[in-house]
């Protein structure tokens, strides 16, 4: 279903003026600080991530994942909400005295529970929208290999049996949140979804684990587009899914 807000003029300049403000805010709090120091090499597998604190730049363009995920929305998400949690995160450290340089962000989300309400919020909101972003490509492969597929098809029975119960978990989130494939500590696959901004990190986490895939279903990831529908959304989101990337984060894992 198309936008309906496409051709209003109040909109255009909207997106026009507010994200370039926005675009502008996020790259001066934080993009240019080494894009690779976030990844180390760990034996026996391709990589291991660590989120840096700070934004880091899409690798593709807003538009590149029509017709999904519009080309507005990603500009708003983007240079709005996402670049808003970050700035808050390292407000946040700021205020209770987190050295940045000297921690890693996923060890501060596994003591989230020490901390103020904002870090919670934004250490989580900037952490889910970094791995977002990353899970999106334009034009992916439409369904894992190697590893991780053989994994799903082992804890789920199929591909698409997985894909169902991940829809599901992300409809039957209520309000804000996000859906997760998570590896958990005994190294099996399971599905699930957090309120808001936390996620399977942090110690407050009904849902633990390794973050393999996020899906946000925050309105502000679909809203423009697809309105309330948020089913839609996430039947539109699996042909934007990076499998590579997400088969790359599993193995790191294992």
């Amino acid at each position: 279903m198309e936008n309906s807000f496409n051709g209003s003029p109040n909109r255009r300049e909207f997106i026009k003026t507010g994200g370039k403000a926005g675009l502008a805010a996020g790259l001066s709090l934080t993009i240019l600080p080494a894009l690779a120091k976030g990844y180390h090499k760990k034996e026996g597998a391709g990589f291991e991530e660590s989120i840096p604190f700070h934004q880091q730049p899409l690798a593709y363009d807003y538009k590149a994942l029509e017709p999904h995920i519009d080309a507005a929305t990603m500009e708003l998400h983007y240079t709005k909400h996402a670049a808003a949690y970050a700035k808050n995160l390292n407000d946040a450290c700021g205020a209770e005295h987190v050295d940045t340089q000297a921690t890693k962000l996923e060890d501060l989300l596994a003591g989230i529970s020490k901390f103020t309400p904002k870090m919670r919020n934004n250490a989580g909101g900037h952490y889910n929208h970094e791995l977002f972003w990353k899970s999106m490509a334009p034009n992916p492969q439409g369904k894992p290999s190697g590893k991780l597929l053989t994994a799903i098809e082992k804890e789920f029975t199929s591909f698409d049996a997985f894909k169902t119960k991940l829809s599901d978990a992300a409809k039957a989130r209520f309000g804000s949140g996000f859906a997760w494939l998570v590896l958990n500590a005994d190294k099996k696959l399971v599905v699930g979804s957090t309120p808001n901004q936390d996620n399977p990190l942090m110690d407050v986490s009904e849902l633990k684990g390794f973050p393999v895939l996020g899906l946000d279903v925050w309105e502000h990831a679909y809203y423009l587009k697809y309105h309330n529908l948020r089913a839609d959304y996430v039947t539109a989101w699996f042909n934007v899914v990076n499998w590579d990337y997400i088969g790359q984060r599993y193995e790191s894992a294992l």
